[in-house]
């Protein structure tokens, strides 16, 4: 049976309040009710600690929303791979767009950051995808492709195994515009087979999560489809009472 996975980024938000208020719901939800697909959980890195030990479900995993290239050192305001092992986080988002464009991170920067998570065993979360501008030049193939491939040059053929890739086409991203489904599948399709043709992974081993104003009205869209492994989430995760409704649609679609 497929597993969807379902990632919550909660970016810059949330406090100690709404984040326990929000995590004690989870586990009491958690405690009443059978979920066989994966949450990911990614908020602000100083309330991970505080909540690391709250919820044992194997369902359930702590996410974290960046990481340095530095394992240790003179690098005032960041945190390490070594650091985000230390209390439990097992899967990062790396490359949002948000993180590209505010903070100029480049593909081979960004490339790095993923050779780290992975040489701890852990997965990242690989953002890619174009803005508006790209789309309109029919570039949106080439963007990504150009994402890939630093990684692809930097690491073994196995790289993007135990990975996940977040199509999250830039246009998409808090904007309330949701990408065609046509358009995510054929986004997806040349995602899976530039990486099968470029490495020693099997399209079925690629795993990718859409990103894009994904929310409780259209999240059915997403659902029921091969090409499509997840969703990533941003201001729907937000409220407790939407995010759980997701959870439960997904759940109930991939238990029949």
């Amino acid at each position: 049976m497929k597993r969807f996975i379902i990632t919550a980024n909660w970016k810059l938000n949330g406090n100690n309040f709404l984040i326990n208020n929000f995590i004690q719901n989870i586990k009491n939800y958690l405690s009443k009710n059978i979920i066989t697909n994966t949450i990911i959980f990614a908020p602000p890195i100083p309330y991970i600690n505080n909540i690391k030990d709250q919820i044992k479900n194997k369902h359930f995993f702590l996410g974290a929303q960046n990481v340095d290239t530095n394992l240790f050192g003179a690098f005032t305001g960041e945190i390490s791979i070594n650091m985000l092992q230390d209390i439990n986080v097992q899967y990062v988002i790396i490359g949002h767009s948000e993180r590209r464009l505010f903070h100029n991170e480049s593909n081979e920067y960004i490339a790095k950051k993923f050779q780290i998570i992975k040489s701890k065993n852990m997965i990242p979360i690989l953002c890619i995808g174009e803005n508006i501008q790209e789309k309109s030049s029919k570039k949106s193939e080439i963007v990504c492709q150009k994402q890939l491939d630093v990684i692809l040059k930097l690491s073994d053929e196995n790289i993007f195994k135990n990975s996940i890739i977040a199509y999250e086409p830039v246009w998409a991203i808090g904007t309330g515009k949701t990408a065609d489904i046509q358009y995510i599948c054929k986004m997806h399709q040349f995602i899976k087979k530039y990486i099968t043709e470029n490495s020693n992974v099997h399209t079925n081993e690629i795993i990718i999560q859409y990103g894009g104003s994904v929310n409780l009205s259209n999240i059915q869209n997403f659902l029921n489809i091969d090409e499509i492994n997840g969703v990533l989430l941003g201001n729907s995760s937000l409220n407790y009472n939407q995010f759980i409704k997701i959870i439960e649609i997904v759940n109930q679609t991939y238990n029949k």
